[in-house]
């Protein structure tokens, strides 16, 4: 195991899971000036849509920062430059 794993519940987890910053569905929505809704229906759709996330419970989604920014960068369009 690396000094970057730790073992929680007899399972092997990444420091850099644990430790990131995490948004929920309202602060992401908020950051990408869209409803909430949107985010609920990029996850509901088949197949999902929009940046990873993680459904802690029913109630309860979390984005990683660096997930939502490794979603983001794939969407960048540069005008003149080819597909």
């Amino acid at each position: 195991m690396s000094s970057k794993e730790s073992t929680a519940n007899g399972r092997n987890v990444s420091s850099e899971l644990v430790v990131g910053k995490w948004f929920t569905t309202d602060e992401l929505a908020g950051i990408l000036n869209v409803n909430p809704s949107t985010l609920r229906r990029w996850r509901t759709a088949r197949p999902p849509q929009g940046p990873p996330f993680v459904p802690v419970s029913d109630r309860v989604t979390l984005y990683s920062t660096h997930d939502v920014e490794h979603w983001l960068r794939s969407r960048r369009v540069v005008p003149g430059q080819a597909a």
